[in-house]
């Protein structure tokens, strides 16, 4: 009984060469490269790229928009706690309304 035999090495040349050929016959059957065809994909690609830039930009813009407005609202919320948060005198202005507390005690006698 025979055993099974591997292709030679004349048959793997072989292969490879008509596998080379037929190749080289699919690629020759394409039809050529339309020149109007190319320039309209890449005017169609600038275009969706241009539209892209224009997206991410206005969506930055919303971005910083919306940032500044935090902002303000923070600042607006900040001064506001600031008027209402009862002011602490200093010890000038304490001792200054303690004399006129007592040059009107003293007016009030006389």
């Amino acid at each position: 009984m025979k055993g099974y035999k591997q292709p030679g090495f004349e048959d793997r040349v072989a292969t490879a060469k008509r596998a080379k050929e037929e190749a080289l016959a699919k690629l020759r059957s394409k039809p050529p490269v339309d020149e109007a065809a190319v320039a309209a994909r890449i005017e169609r690609e600038r275009a969706r790229e241009a539209a892209a830039a224009e997206k991410r930009a206005a969506a930055q813009k919303a971005k910083e928009d919306a940032l500044a407005a935090k902002l303000a609202a923070e600042e607006e919320a900040r001064a506001k706690a600031e008027a209402a948060r009862p002011k602490v005198a200093t010890p000038e202005e304490m001792k200054a309304a303690r004399d006129a507390r007592y040059a009107a005690r003293k007016a009030r006698k006389k």
